[in-house]
């Protein structure tokens, strides 16, 4: 016989929600590419029910690299509406660097939303104590503006340092997914390489910052390594991973069954 939830006896509809047992709404870049399992845009890696919308016109080299991002509000706010209007729980994005518009979408939605894995950046602070530093791994370190970490909560100046996986072209397995003028017509890569480079520039990275406590992945094509980098490491890991079952298990919470 299948279980049950035995607290569910009488079903209501939910104001102007479509569909029910909704998980994660997650917000993806108009973009054709794939990701190995873990990354977000890969839904079968992840326990719990994944709806995608597209922020349509809405790039990589806009979102990204754009000078001029009041355009992409319009679209990005749309589809997190859409998200919301089909049932789901919380709403999440495919980019960290959707940091930059976190509180205009928590703004125009009544479910939380979780636009970046740099939300994550002052809880490891906390953690951590003052006396070390968040590592902050991104995918190119010279587009992280002071905006994208203001809008997630924060402090400008304190304990954290930055690093770009691909400011020195030592990540060419992610500039054959993403990059626009690098990456092939079909877009591809291979697990091995891409593992053995993201390690590798992680690891060089914590070498660098001795007092490194924690790191924070802001690529949502970075935590499928996230085990592997954390076995370099040795330190607490925060990915995309760690945020959307974070998301999921405060607007989903589980039960308990135990004995006494």
């Amino acid at each position: 016989m299948t279980a049950r939830d035995s607290g569910i006896h009488r079903i209501h509809a939910r104001r102007n929600h479509s569909c029910y047992g909704m998980g994660l709404g997650i917000i993806i870049l108009d973009e054709v590419y794939p990701g190995f399992p873990g990354d977000v845009r890969n839904a079968s890696g992840y326990p719990f029910p994944i709806q995608y919308e597209i922020a349509e016109g809405v790039d990589i080299q806009n979102l990204v690299r754009g000078d001029d991002k009041k355009a992409l509000l319009e679209p990005i706010v749309r589809a997190a509406r859409k998200l919301e209007r089909m049932g789901c729980r919380a709403i999440a994005a495919e980019c960290g660097y959707f940091a930059w518009f976190q509180k205009e979408i928590a703004a125009s939605v009544d479910v939380p939303v979780f636009a970046s894995s740099l939300l994550q950046v002052p809880l490891a602070q906390m953690t951590i104590g003052p006396e070390k530093v968040v590592g902050i791994l991104v995918a190119e370190g010279d587009r992280l503006s002071d905006r994208h970490l203001t809008s997630v909560g924060v402090t400008l100046g304190t304990n954290y340092v930055v690093h770009g996986a691909k400011d020195d072209g030592k990540t060419p397995q992610f500039d054959s997914l993403w990059t626009k003028d690098i990456r092939p017509e079909i877009p591809t890569a291979d697990y091995g390489p891409a593992e053995r480079d993201i390690v590798k520039v992680a690891k060089d990275f914590a070498a660098v910052h001795p007092r490194m406590g924690a790191m924070v992945l802001e690529c949502t094509g970075f935590q499928p390594f996230g085990r592997a980098i954390q076995r370099e490491i040795d330190m607490p890991v925060f990915s995309w991973s760690t945020l959307l079952d974070y998301a999921y298990s405060v607007t989903v919470h589980r039960d308990f069954y135990g004995h006494v």
